[in-house]
């Protein structure tokens, strides 16, 4: 079982205390919070979390709302009688339900004078630096004008199924993409259990302080009109407290309580430092184009001593990468010890396997990876 205290739930708790007087937050709602197989889009249910949103804004927050939902608000107005299995259909479902999803948004925060603006991302927006600086730019340039961003992923052209896991992921990314200093996750569940409460047993979570309060932990997946479920939650959660942002994870029905003085739901603590936002890029948004295999002298040397990864400790390389491509690090095994931002091509590295730096020609004699660009896993 997951280890927990007696009094982490309350608000005198450092990461709750964190969130609650957080001057920027993002904010990710889930399609279960919004729409329903029968009718679509809840605006009741909307316009209570707008009225929570509205309340954390008054008090003097910048609020970012990354929102689930245009497939399952696509679904009752095609007349489908299920969430849609085939790519085309999704794709034609959240073309409906997208437009619907923004002018519920606009409608609902019209009631307090504001402007929504509507935001697409896709995987390649964050993995691409300038696509990522762009995206920054355009959600700094809505906030600096008053208007409430609203975010969500391109589903419409996504190739695959919600890449980011139900936006959970996105939600993550966006919060370390504008600076946030806190990240509220809204779904149909209360916070983090040590199993699946629906069967009974199990023990609630109030707060993650490190991962060995995660140990035992069995997080389900996706329910019938989202795809992340319990799994994608607590990835984001890590992501975001590994990035130095703390986490609520709280029920929809709970927003008010959740965006006011966070006593509700599961909290999560960020690390001490937070990670520069190139290190995080490279750890957690970019592809990675190929791989390097090292030897264990290598892994020691770029897990333990924080070295420069040098030709010598390289036996082989996989894919076909670029200098200035981000690759991963694997050790003799295949196992994924770090990340990082190459120096030279995958074709000019296949020449420089295993050889010392000085028998390298002057101008390949620089780290292949230098410590400054390598983050470890």
């Amino acid at each position: 079982m997951a280890a927990t205290t007696s009094d982490v739930g309350g608000s005198g708790s450092s990461a709750r205390q964190a969130i609650s007087t957080a001057r920027r937050v993002v904010v990710k709602i889930g399609s279960s919070a919004l729409t329903s197989l029968a009718g679509g889009l809840d605006t009741g249910r909307l316009d209570l979390l707008a009225d929570a949103i509205e309340e954390r804004m008054r008090a003097g927050s910048d609020v970012v709302v990354v929102s689930s939902g245009a497939i399952g608000a696509g679904i009752a107005p095609l007349g489908l009688t299920k969430r849609p299995t085939d790519l085309a259909t999704k794709q034609a479902a959240a073309s409906v339900g997208q437009l619907a999803l923004a002018h519920a948004w606009g409608t609902s925060f019209g009631r307090y004078q504001r402007t929504v603006g509507q935001v697409l991302l896709s995987p390649d927006d964050f993995a691409r630096r300038a696509h990522h600086r762009n995206a920054q730019r355009t959600l700094d340039r809505l906030r600096s004008l008053g208007a409430v961003a609203v975010v969500n992923e391109n589903d419409t052209v996504a190739t695959a199924e919600i890449r980011f896991g139900d936006n959970d992921r996105l939600a993550a990314l966006v919060a370390h993409l504008v600076g946030a200093d806190a990240l509220v996750l809204l779904s149909d569940v209360d916070g983090l259990y040590d199993g699946d409460p629906r069967k009974g047993g199990a023990a609630f979570i109030p707060e993650v302080r490190t991962s060995e309060d995660l140990d035992g932990v069995i997080a389900g997946t996706g329910g019938v009109l989202g795809t992340g479920g319990m799994a994608s939650k607590l990835a984001a959660a890590r992501l975001a407290a590994d990035a130095g942002v703390p986490v609520l994870l709280a029920a929809a029905s709970d927003a008010a309580a959740a965006l006011g003085e966070g006593t509700v739901g599961t909290a999560f603590a960020a690390r001490p430092e937070r990670l520069s936002a190139r290190k995080f890029w490279v750890r957690h948004a970019a592809d990675a184009r190929g791989s390097v295999r090292l030897d264990s002298g290598a892994v020691r040397a770029v897990s333990q001593r924080r070295s420069s990864l040098l030709a010598a400790g390289i036996t082989a390389t996989e894919g076909r990468f670029y200098g200035g491509d981000v690759i991963a690090l694997t050790g003799p095994d295949g196992t994924v010890v770090a990340r990082g931002i190459v120096a030279y091509d995958s074709t000019e590295l296949d020449g420089m396997l295993g050889r010392s730096t000085g028998e390298l020609a002057a101008e390949l004699q620089r780290p292949v990876v230098h410590a400054d660009d390598l983050v470890r896993l």
